[in-house]
């Protein structure tokens, strides 16, 4: 991904869904089209996986994504 949103969202009373929601509204507000993956950091997935979906999104953990930060754009095929 070579443009996208950060996102910072630390509100613990919103899950991971809600939070990569409201990023993606706020990714196609400002440049008009839908995202279609998210980087999140690794303790925001389930212990047992790298990836989700979310809708469209294809959420995975990098590993130098920061705790309550999403990065949210569109992946070159």
């Amino acid at each position: 991904m070579k443009i996208g949103l950060l996102w910072y969202d630390n509100d613990p009373k919103r899950n991971l869904t809600d939070k990569i929601t409201r990023a993606a509204k706020r990714y196609h507000e400002k440049y008009g089209t839908q995202p279609n993956c998210c980087y999140v950091h690794k303790s925001c997935l389930a212990s047992n996986s790298d990836t989700a979906q979310v809708g469209a999104i294809h959420v995975a953990s990098q590993p130098t994504s920061l705790l309550h930060h999403l990065w949210i754009g569109q992946e070159e095929p």
